[in-house]
């Protein structure tokens, strides 16, 4: 038999967890699916393990607010699901899915795609190289595994993930070598006109300057203006090679490199559902077109906190909590007046929260080389493909992303696309001197995520599937 639920959620992060406690409040019957074997997602990974220890204490009171959301979401009656990977979504909201090697479908009435972001594909000469890695992934480490790099590390990027790993690392007895700024100059000019929105998160603000102070103390070099670098090394990472803002070429020897340009929506899941998807030029990303709601173009399908828009933890819970409420109003289980009331503060509070992103977007937009990789940069690391393969291709008529793919294979590994399809968009636009929105992105099949033959065949879809 096929199980089936008013709500399946497809993540339990801020906003996965948020809205399975609100939909069960109302006494929905909650599905709730995550690759992770804990509650937490990227931002609250292992929290639940780690808040209460001296790693929670080193890494500070954002990350510590996790905990008793977790603990509210193991409480509230969800049916919890770690470890499973969605794979497919079928209208009639069949969702197809592994766990343990096991396969499985299950029927939703309603689906809320809960996966949040993904760092930005920030491809260079040398990204492939072990000993690079991206700040996200050091920080996974460190959360999960306490891992704090023997050597010094060189970090390459810039934005408040950068600053938040920096002295967290710092806290947990590790060292810098060197912070490659890539923030291009007069950020405080790009950021003026948000500023008296941003004020009113001056608390916020104040935690960034925090952040500075610490790697000022403790004397952490910081080579502004950046303007491009790569990682050299036979086998492995043995040096970087960076232009400085004056236009001189230096070397370094270095055994760690994390590299970090900002991070972007995760759509691919909602990319397959072909949900109406716009360009944010603000944030150079696709992102879901929602209602009031939450809701995507295709009814029954909602998404909520960063995979809506980047807005950090504290926004992805109220819009977790609202798309929870546009849920049970499209279940009939609240009224309109109903479902109106219970939005307008999550409303409110979700606009206060959003107030410091136009600031942030001005002040750290993505290095230009992102978007214009020199021609032996690996675009594609699935199937090794350089920037020059590419713009080769690119020349044989005027192609978009999905000719693109046949031409070359780029977006056909295990990623799908994920590392490759925003650098691969913008490699062609610039080739065909058209805007990136125009060009697109490639189309995405299932299934989302590798599948094997053997959790293929263990798939029991009963008689309603079929």
């Amino acid at each position: 038999m096929i199980r089936e639920f008013d709500a399946v959620i497809v993540g339990a992060g801020p906003a996965g967890m948020s809205a399975a406690i609100r939909l069960r409040a109302h006494g929905m019957n909650v599905l709730v699916v995550d690759e992770q074997p804990a509650p937490g997602g990227q931002i609250w990974r292992a929290v639940e393990t780690v808040a209460a220890t001296p790693m929670g204490e080193l890494l500070g009171d954002e990350y510590r607010a996790g905990a008793p959301l977790a603990e509210s979401f193991r409480r509230c009656g969800a049916v919890y699901e770690p470890g499973t990977q969605v794979w497919q979504i079928e209208p009639d909201w069949h969702v197809y899915m592994t766990r343990a090697g096991q396969a499985e479908v299950v029927r939703a009435r309603q689906i809320l795609l809960a996966t949040g972001a993904q760092e930005r594909p920030n491809p260079f000469p040398g990204w492939t190289l072990p000993g690079v890695l991206t700040v996200g992934a050091a920080q996974i480490l460190l959360k999960t595994a306490r891992q704090v790099p023997a050597q010094p590390v060189w970090v390459v990027g810039s934005g408040p993930l950068v600053l938040l790993y920096m002295a967290q690392l710092l806290r947990a007895g590790g060292r810098i070598a060197g912070w490659l700024d890539t923030s291009p100059p007069d950020g405080f000019r790009r950021a003026l006109p948000y500023l008296a929105d941003a004020l009113r998160r001056a608390g916020e603000i104040g935690k960034g300057l925090r952040w500075l102070r610490e790697l000022r103390q403790a004397g952490v070099r910081r080579l502004r203006g950046v303007r491009g670098f790569r990682a050299l090394g036979d086998g492995r990472l043995q040096q970087i090679e960076y232009v400085t803002r004056h236009g001189r070429t230096v070397r370094e020897d270095a055994q760690v490199l994390l590299a970090h340009e900002g991070v972007v929506p995760s759509i691919h899941m909602a990319r397959a559902l072909e949900c109406k998807l716009a360009w944010n030029e603000q944030q150079a990303c696709l992102t879901p077109v929602l209602d009031a709601w939450g809701q995507t173009s295709r009814q029954g399908v909602y998404v909520a906190g960063d995979g809506a828009g980047i807005g950090g933890a504290t926004a992805a819970t109220a819009r977790g909590q609202l798309s929870a409420v546009g849920m049970l109003l499209g279940a009939g289980r609240l009224s309109q007046p109903e479902a109106e009331l219970a939005a307008a503060p999550l409303r409110g509070a979700l606009a206060e929260m959003l107030r410091l992103r136009p600031m942030l977007d001005a002040m750290y937009p993505p290095r230009p080389g992102v978007f214009s990789p020199s021609d032996d940069t690996i675009v594609c690391r699935c199937e090794e493909l350089t920037a020059g393969d590419i713009r080769k291709a690119a020349e044989l008529g005027q192609p978009g992303p999905n000719q693109i793919k046949s031409f070359t294979r780029a977006g056909m590994g295990p990623c799908q696309g994920r590392q490759c399809g925003y650098t691969i968009a913008h490699i062609l636009a610039e080739q065909q001197q058209r805007p990136v929105a125009e060009v697109g992105f490639y189309r995405i099949r299932p299934p989302l995520k590798p599948l094997t033959l053997g959790e293929l065949a263990s798939l029991d879809t009963g008689d309603a599937a079929k």
